[in-house]
């Protein structure tokens, strides 16, 4: 379960030194652009990622 300060994204792409996520329940909120220093370094477009406690993570399964 996701709480409030939580959000869950997918790689859309990834650009040089940022990458574009897209809010899983939240697509129409359209991109939203990241560096990936803040990023887990093993990242590819379509990894599902969960942003909470101002750290990503990446989602398994």
């Amino acid at each position: 379960m996701v709480s409030m300060n939580s959000f869950q994204y997918k790689v859309v792409s990834i650009d040089g030194d940022y990458a574009n996520l897209e809010r899983i329940d939240a697509p129409e909120d359209g991109y939203k652009l990241v560096a990936r220093a803040l990023l887990p370094p093993e990242i590819q477009e379509g990894t599902k990622l969960l942003y909470e406690m101002m750290t990503y993570t990446i989602l398994e399964g």
